[in-house]
């Protein structure tokens, strides 16, 4: 059996917060919430990832600006952790848009947690193939 994969969520909604800990536990992963991307960076300089869900408005620093600064680490296994922006601005944005923001995918607010489990699971297994 694979190693329990680690998520870092960041998320300013306690509400959603509680909900996502709640489906990835169940889901059998390990997760860290974080409220705005200041304490996303802060996170990333302790440990690694497997993925990151950002959401893309938050206080102190946004998920896009974070996702930048991410991915101008020196560490190569945290500045290409996959990211996966939560959002409920997604139809200002195309997935190419996101691409060049340096976020993987994307998933729409409302949050339909049976697609985010899915997309999650195809993310980190992706990253897993790429690394054997």
């Amino acid at each position: 059996m694979s190693q329990t994969k680690s998520i870092l969520v960041a998320e300013d909604s306690s509400v959603i917060q509680t909900i996502m800990r709640k489906v990835l536990e169940f889901q059998d992963y390990e997760i860290e919430i974080v409220k705005n991307g200041e304490e996303v960076l802060e996170m990333m300089n302790e440990r690694n990832f497997d993925a990151i869900l950002m959401d893309l408005n938050m206080p102190q620093m946004d998920g896009i600006t974070c996702t930048k600064a991410i991915r101008k680490l020196d560490d190569k296994a945290k500045s290409n952790v996959p990211i996966i922006a939560v959002t409920g601005n997604a139809k200002n944005y195309d997935i190419m848009e996101f691409r060049a923001m340096g976020i993987d995918e994307f998933i729409v607010k409302p949050i339909d947690f049976d697609f985010l489990v899915a997309k999650l699971a195809e993310i980190v297994n992706k990253e897993e193939e790429a690394k054997s």
